[in-house]
């Protein structure tokens, strides 16, 4: 069963050139053009901010009980994959603190970056990057999410906030990463709200990226851990 009765969190589209997997879409050539071109007017905030690369996981308030997540809505407990039990172990730690974060209703949704996928880390903080609050599939506003958190957990490296920012730019600016990346940074998520709700999010993939190489079901090779699973 899936304790929210649906996926934890879905897909985000693609910008032109963005490399893509087999069920990713396009996102609207009008949204791109909004978010790295021109916006509709001075109600459009274009946020910019560097794609992690790990697990989706998200922790669920669901009637004051707190629920370890994987993206597709399951129990992060009955996972085949072993960093989702680690992600379990890692809540359950937490649980305080992510009941006094989340409201009956609310899920925060982040990346669990325990694991290496396609990318490296020698990462400066915690194994968990938050980048959303959301109830049911609506996004809470960025300003408020970062009141909300506060320094309880890390979010994504902020590039840009305010009118839109050419892709170009953005790409020069994950030529270095704000979480300890050793490989490439893979990519970077461009956020669009208007008068305090959020409208839509589009990405760009480095069209050369390969996903998931530091897996041992596609490397045949022992996991490689960005973080000290013993302090999990």
């Amino acid at each position: 069963m899936k304790p929210l009765g649906h996926k934890a969190y879905g897909s985000i589209p693609h910008f032109d050139g963005s490399r893509m997997g087999p069920a990713d879409k396009h996102c609207n050539e009008g949204h791109q053009r909004i978010m790295t071109q021109k916006a509709r007017d001075w109600h459009d905030l274009i946020i910019v901010q560097e794609k992690v690369d790990g697990s989706n996981c998200s922790v669920a308030n669901i009637d004051g009980v707190i629920y370890a997540l994987t993206r597709s809505g399951y129990k992060a407990i009955t996972s085949p994959f072993e960093q989702h039990h680690y992600f379990d172990r890692y809540v359950y730690k937490y649980v305080d603190l992510f009941r006094r974060i989340i409201y009956p209703g609310e899920r925060i949704v982040g990346e669990w970056l325990l694991q290496a996928h396609g990318t490296r880390y020698n990462l400066p903080h915690g194994p968990f990057v938050a980048f959303d609050i959301m109830k049911e599939h609506d996004r809470m506003p960025y300003i408020e999410f970062i009141k909300r958190i506060g320094d309880s957990f890390p979010t994504p490296r902020l590039i840009h906030i305010g009118q839109p920012m050419k892709l170009r730019h953005a790409v020069d600016a994950i030529k270095s990463s704000g979480h300890g990346a050793v490989d490439q940074v893979e990519g970077v998520v461009y956020r669009c709200e208007r008068e305090g709700v959020v409208d839509f999010l589009c990405k760009w993939v480095r069209p050369d990226k390969k996903d998931g190489i530091y897996l041992p079901e596609v490397s045949g090779k022992d996991a490689v851990w960005n973080y000290d699973i013993n302090l999990i």
